[in-house]
């Protein structure tokens, strides 16, 4: 526990200066292995399903969602939550995290507004287009990465670091949405 503990210590004290070096890391995780998350043919069917059905909502609907899923996270009734969890790119995702034997606690997707599609645990809000994770990686291109500094998550009782990339379409490679991922800090090779 103590050396858990002075490795975390570590990883907060030396972050500053360890950035560049940590973020490089970081995307290079999402190079060899998280786009090609990102690439799968049914993610990509659900982002797209997504972005057709609810099209270009005007911010109030926006807020009103979000709104709803705020309410619904800390109540026993979770309708829109649970229809969420219950799609199978979102079982798919939880299978993503729970084989990853701690070292991803995390990982959801938005359409090209950032409103959630599919996750593998319920997020905090619905809404996550106004957060640098969609704003640096959607709204930048198709080969946009952001990585977050390192955190203390709640959920996980992990630090972490979450990586954000865009999420395209295949046949033209027009950004469609954006993944995070969230990873273990003290798991990163």
């Amino acid at each position: 526990m103590k050396t858990r503990l002075f490795s975390l210590a570590l990883i907060l004290v030396a972050a500053p200066a360890l950035a560049e070096d940590f973020s490089a890391q970081v995307t290079a995780t999402v190079e060899k292995e998280l786009r090609a998350w990102g690439d799968d043919p049914a993610l990509i069917d659900a982002v797209q399903s997504a972005n057709a059905e609810r099209g270009m909502l005007p911010q109030e609907e926006i807020d009103a969602l979000d709104q709803t899923w705020r309410a619904e996270i800390d109540n026993a009734e979770q309708p829109m939550v649970d229809a969420i969890l219950a799609l199978p790119v979102s079982l798919w995702l939880r299978d993503k995290v729970d084989s990853s034997r701690g070292r991803f606690s995390e990982i959801f997707v938005t359409d090209h507004q950032g409103l959630n599609v599919a996750q593998a645990r319920p997020t905090s809000d619905f809404w996550q287009g106004d957060e640098a994770k969609f704003q640096e990686t959607y709204l930048v291109g198709a080969d946009a990465v952001h990585v977050s500094a390192v955190e203390f998550d709640e959920s996980s009782q992990t630090y972490q670091v979450q990586a954000s990339f865009t999420v395209t379409d295949p046949e033209t490679g027009a950004p469609i949405g954006a993944m995070t991922v969230g990873l273990n800090a003290e798991m990163i090779e």
